[in-house]
């Protein structure tokens, strides 16, 4: 059962007190009969340990912070192959080499009487 902060609004006395959820709220102060109002403090539940966050069910490769020893704000100087003017669109001795088709798979041998 939870537990509720109470604090009066004409003593200023304060106590917790465990009430069930279908517990009506109390109103009057035990002490001088004034009016009482709920105190609402900080969060009850605490989610500690890993699984509890989105970035904990994620792999390492998907991490959203930069590697350790490196700093994204600062740009990497551009290799000094960039600075030689590209080839053209029609010349392609520089182009990647095309794909090689992988083998075809070998058919068993056929069963001999």
């Amino acid at each position: 059962m939870p537990t509720y902060e109470y604090a009066c609004t004409k003593c200023g006395h304060q106590f917790e007190i465990v009430q069930s959820f279908s517990d009506d709220a109390l109103t009057k102060c035990p002490e001088c009969k004034g009016k009482l109002r709920k105190v609402f403090g900080s969060v009850g539940i605490v989610f500690k340990g890993s699984g509890f966050y989105k970035n904990d069910s994620r792999g390492a490769s998907t991490s959203t912070t930069p590697p350790t020893g490196t700093d994204s704000a600062t740009p990497t100087p551009a290799p000094a192959a960039e600075a030689t003017p590209s080839p053209t669109p029609a010349s392609t001795s520089d182009a990647a080499p095309a794909k090689k088709d992988k083998p075809a798979a070998k058919k068993p041998a056929a069963k001999k009487d």
